[in-house]
Protein backbone atom coordinates (compact mmCIF):
# COMPACT_ATOMS: atom_id res chain seq x y z
CA UNK A 1 0.00 0.00 0.00
CA UNK A 2 1.75 3.46 -1.02
CA UNK A 3 2.17 5.53 1.50
CA UNK A 4 -0.21 8.54 2.34
CA UNK A 5 0.45 11.54 0.66
CA UNK A 6 2.05 14.27 3.08
CA UNK A 7 0.23 17.11 3.11
CA UNK A 8 1.62 20.80 1.45
CA UNK A 9 1.51 23.77 3.59
CA UNK A 10 0.45 27.07 1.84
CA UNK A 11 0.92 30.67 2.70
CA UNK A 12 -2.69 31.66 2.35
CA UNK A 13 -5.47 31.75 -0.56
CA UNK A 14 -5.11 33.42 -3.66
CA UNK A 15 -6.38 37.00 -4.96
CA UNK A 16 -7.19 36.47 -7.67
CA UNK A 17 -8.82 32.22 -8.48
CA UNK A 18 -8.75 32.41 -12.97
CA UNK A 19 -7.24 33.62 -15.55
CA UNK A 20 -8.62 33.67 -19.29
CA UNK A 21 -7.88 34.25 -22.89
CA UNK A 22 -9.47 37.55 -24.14
CA UNK A 23 -13.20 37.51 -24.09
CA UNK A 24 -13.01 34.48 -22.43
CA UNK A 25 -12.57 32.34 -25.19
CA UNK A 26 -10.84 29.64 -23.87
CA UNK A 27 -10.67 26.41 -25.88
CA UNK A 28 -10.31 24.15 -22.55
CA UNK A 29 -9.70 24.69 -18.84
CA UNK A 30 -7.09 23.55 -16.38
CA UNK A 31 -7.25 23.31 -12.95
CA UNK A 32 -3.87 23.99 -10.96
CA UNK A 33 -4.02 23.16 -7.48
CA UNK A 34 -3.49 25.33 -4.75
CA UNK A 35 -0.36 23.90 -3.94
CA UNK A 36 0.67 24.08 -7.12
CA UNK A 37 -0.21 27.80 -7.44
CA UNK A 38 1.94 28.15 -3.97
CA UNK A 39 5.32 27.19 -5.65
CA UNK A 40 5.14 29.45 -8.60
CA UNK A 41 4.05 31.97 -6.08
CA UNK A 42 7.40 31.68 -4.22
CA UNK A 43 9.69 30.64 -6.91
CA UNK A 44 8.48 32.74 -9.82
CA UNK A 45 6.75 35.56 -8.08
CA UNK A 46 9.28 35.48 -4.73
CA UNK A 47 12.31 34.90 -6.37
CA UNK A 48 12.80 31.74 -3.79
CA UNK A 49 14.91 28.87 -4.28
CA UNK A 50 13.22 25.24 -4.73
CA UNK A 51 15.11 24.57 -1.35
CA UNK A 52 13.24 27.53 0.81
CA UNK A 53 10.12 26.92 -1.10
CA UNK A 54 9.46 23.24 0.35
CA UNK A 55 11.03 24.53 3.54
CA UNK A 56 7.89 27.21 3.66
CA UNK A 57 5.70 23.75 2.29
CA UNK A 58 6.92 21.43 4.87
CA UNK A 59 7.76 19.17 2.25
CA UNK A 60 10.51 17.68 0.62
CA UNK A 61 13.09 19.62 -2.17
CA UNK A 62 11.91 16.18 -4.39
CA UNK A 63 8.24 16.94 -3.78
CA UNK A 64 8.66 20.89 -4.66
CA UNK A 65 10.54 19.71 -7.72
CA UNK A 66 7.44 17.94 -8.75
CA UNK A 67 4.90 20.14 -7.86
CA UNK A 68 6.14 23.06 -9.65
CA UNK A 69 6.92 21.47 -12.96
CA UNK A 70 3.21 20.25 -13.44
CA UNK A 71 2.21 24.04 -12.75
CA UNK A 72 4.66 25.33 -14.76
CA UNK A 73 3.66 23.13 -17.40
CA UNK A 74 0.26 23.63 -17.15
CA UNK A 75 0.94 27.97 -17.36
CA UNK A 76 2.57 26.95 -20.72
CA UNK A 77 -0.53 24.98 -21.68
CA UNK A 78 -2.52 28.12 -21.26
CA UNK A 79 -0.77 30.39 -22.72
CA UNK A 80 0.39 28.84 -26.01
CA UNK A 81 -3.18 26.61 -26.78
CA UNK A 82 -5.41 29.85 -24.90
CA UNK A 83 -6.75 27.47 -22.37
CA UNK A 84 -7.94 28.93 -19.00
CA UNK A 85 -7.13 28.05 -15.40
CA UNK A 86 -8.54 27.34 -12.40
CA UNK A 87 -7.14 27.36 -9.31
CA UNK A 88 -9.42 25.00 -6.67
CA UNK A 89 -8.12 22.22 -4.67
CA UNK A 90 -5.22 20.02 -3.84
CA UNK A 91 -3.48 18.79 -0.70
CA UNK A 92 -2.83 21.49 1.40
CA UNK A 93 -3.03 22.95 5.21
CA UNK A 94 -2.98 26.76 5.90
CA UNK A 95 -0.28 28.47 7.40
CA UNK A 96 -1.34 29.51 10.64
CA UNK A 97 -2.27 32.88 10.81
CA UNK A 98 -4.59 32.93 13.48
CA UNK A 99 -3.74 34.94 17.36
CA UNK A 100 -3.64 32.36 19.84
CA UNK A 101 -6.34 35.00 21.74
CA UNK A 102 -8.60 33.43 19.70
CA UNK A 103 -10.56 30.27 21.31
CA UNK A 104 -11.31 27.06 19.94
CA UNK A 105 -14.46 26.03 19.68
CA UNK A 106 -15.84 22.76 20.79
CA UNK A 107 -17.95 19.99 19.09
CA UNK A 108 -21.38 20.72 18.35
CA UNK A 109 -20.41 24.80 18.01
CA UNK A 110 -21.49 27.10 15.02
CA UNK A 111 -18.63 30.03 14.58
CA UNK A 112 -20.19 33.30 12.81
CA UNK A 113 -17.71 35.87 11.78
CA UNK A 114 -18.74 39.07 11.15
CA UNK A 115 -17.09 42.03 9.53
CA UNK A 116 -17.13 44.62 12.22
CA UNK A 117 -16.45 48.13 12.74
CA UNK A 118 -18.09 49.89 16.17
CA UNK A 119 -20.82 47.60 16.33
CA UNK A 120 -21.43 48.01 12.42
CA UNK A 121 -20.84 45.52 9.32
CA UNK A 122 -18.15 46.79 7.85
CA UNK A 123 -18.27 47.12 4.14
CA UNK A 124 -15.42 46.37 2.47
CA UNK A 125 -13.88 42.83 3.33
CA UNK A 126 -10.76 43.40 1.99
CA UNK A 127 -9.86 46.13 4.25
CA UNK A 128 -11.52 44.13 6.85
CA UNK A 129 -9.35 45.32 10.31
CA UNK A 130 -11.68 42.77 12.66
CA UNK A 131 -14.00 40.24 12.82
CA UNK A 132 -16.43 39.86 15.33
CA UNK A 133 -16.73 36.27 16.33
CA UNK A 134 -19.97 34.27 17.73
CA UNK A 135 -20.69 30.66 18.77
CA UNK A 136 -23.70 29.81 18.76
CA UNK A 137 -25.22 26.44 20.02
CA UNK A 138 -28.59 25.50 20.26
CA UNK A 139 -29.63 28.58 18.11
CA UNK A 140 -28.22 30.70 21.06
CA UNK A 141 -24.95 32.79 21.01
CA UNK A 142 -22.63 31.49 23.77
CA UNK A 143 -19.50 33.35 23.59
CA UNK A 144 -18.48 36.63 21.26
CA UNK A 145 -14.96 37.55 20.52
CA UNK A 146 -13.20 40.68 18.85
CA UNK A 147 -10.46 39.63 17.01
CA UNK A 148 -8.00 41.95 14.97
CA UNK A 149 -6.59 40.97 11.57
CA UNK A 150 -3.47 42.53 10.96
CA UNK A 151 -3.74 44.12 7.72
CA UNK A 152 -4.37 41.38 5.80
CA UNK A 153 -5.21 40.99 2.27
CA UNK A 154 -8.30 38.97 1.00
CA UNK A 155 -6.80 35.92 0.05
CA UNK A 156 -5.03 36.05 3.31
CA UNK A 157 -7.83 37.01 5.28
CA UNK A 158 -9.78 33.74 3.47
CA UNK A 159 -7.32 31.23 5.46
CA UNK A 160 -7.76 33.29 8.70
CA UNK A 161 -11.27 32.45 8.71
CA UNK A 162 -10.56 29.31 8.16
CA UNK A 163 -7.87 28.53 10.67
CA UNK A 164 -10.12 30.79 12.83
CA UNK A 165 -13.28 28.19 12.64
CA UNK A 166 -15.32 30.26 10.79
CA UNK A 167 -18.46 28.30 9.73
CA UNK A 168 -20.42 31.47 8.48
CA UNK A 169 -19.13 34.71 6.92
CA UNK A 170 -21.39 37.44 7.31
CA UNK A 171 -20.12 41.08 5.61
CA UNK A 172 -21.10 43.84 3.01
CA UNK A 173 -19.09 43.99 -0.11
CA UNK A 174 -16.95 40.95 -1.02
CA UNK A 175 -15.08 40.97 -4.46
CA UNK A 176 -15.42 37.85 -6.89
CA UNK A 177 -12.02 36.49 -5.75
CA UNK A 178 -12.78 36.47 -2.30
CA UNK A 179 -15.81 34.85 -2.58
CA UNK A 180 -14.12 32.02 -4.25
CA UNK A 181 -11.93 32.10 -1.39
CA UNK A 182 -15.13 31.62 1.20
CA UNK A 183 -16.19 28.44 -1.29
CA UNK A 184 -12.81 27.02 -1.13
CA UNK A 185 -12.23 27.38 2.80
CA UNK A 186 -16.25 25.62 3.42
CA UNK A 187 -17.37 29.19 4.38
CA UNK A 188 -20.73 29.67 3.90
CA UNK A 189 -21.42 33.68 2.78
CA UNK A 190 -23.50 36.18 3.73
CA UNK A 191 -22.90 38.76 1.20
CA UNK A 192 -23.76 42.48 1.21
CA UNK A 193 -25.38 43.27 3.94
CA UNK A 194 -25.34 46.32 6.23
CA UNK A 195 -25.87 47.86 9.79
CA UNK A 196 -25.60 46.13 13.26
CA UNK A 197 -23.32 43.14 13.37
CA UNK A 198 -25.87 41.65 16.49
CA UNK A 199 -28.75 42.24 14.51
CA UNK A 200 -27.79 40.21 11.16
CA UNK A 201 -26.36 37.18 13.37
CA UNK A 202 -30.11 37.15 14.90
CA UNK A 203 -31.51 37.56 11.40
CA UNK A 204 -29.08 34.65 10.82
CA UNK A 205 -30.18 32.35 13.70
CA UNK A 206 -34.25 33.47 12.59
CA UNK A 207 -33.88 32.34 9.42
CA UNK A 208 -34.50 35.58 7.74
CA UNK A 209 -30.99 37.11 6.62
CA UNK A 210 -30.89 36.86 2.72
CA UNK A 211 -27.76 35.44 0.94
CA UNK A 212 -27.15 38.20 -1.97
CA UNK A 213 -26.27 36.77 -5.50
CA UNK A 214 -24.44 39.15 -6.26
CA UNK A 215 -22.57 40.86 -2.88
CA UNK A 216 -19.60 42.24 -4.56
CA UNK A 217 -18.20 45.66 -3.14
CA UNK A 218 -19.26 48.60 -5.63
CA UNK A 219 -15.44 49.60 -4.47
CA UNK A 220 -14.00 46.63 -5.34
CA UNK A 221 -10.85 48.42 -5.83
CA UNK A 222 -10.42 48.94 -2.14
CA UNK A 223 -9.77 44.81 -2.57
CA UNK A 224 -6.61 45.16 -4.30
CA UNK A 225 -5.04 48.04 -2.61
CA UNK A 226 -1.15 48.42 -2.47
CA UNK A 227 0.22 46.35 0.40
CA UNK A 228 -2.86 44.33 0.81
CA UNK A 229 -1.99 41.28 -1.41
CA UNK A 230 -0.57 38.14 0.61
CA UNK A 231 2.04 37.84 -2.78
CA UNK A 232 5.22 39.12 -0.62
CA UNK A 233 4.26 37.73 2.72
CA UNK A 234 6.00 34.52 3.55
CA UNK A 235 4.63 31.55 5.83
CA UNK A 236 5.81 31.65 9.54
CA UNK A 237 6.23 35.42 9.18
CA UNK A 238 3.63 37.02 11.16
Amino acid sequence: MPRPQKSRRICCYPDYWSFAPDQDKANDTLTMSLDEFETIRSIDYQGKTQEQCARDMNVARTTVTAIYDSARKKLAAALVEGRRIVISGGNYTLDNTVSEEISRKGNGIMRIAVTYENGQIFQHFGKTEQFKLYDVADGKIINEQVVGTNGAGHGALAGFLKNAQADVLICGGIGGGAQMAMQEAGITLYGGNSGSAEEAVQAFLAQTLVQNENPTCDHHGHEHGEGHSCGNHSCGEH
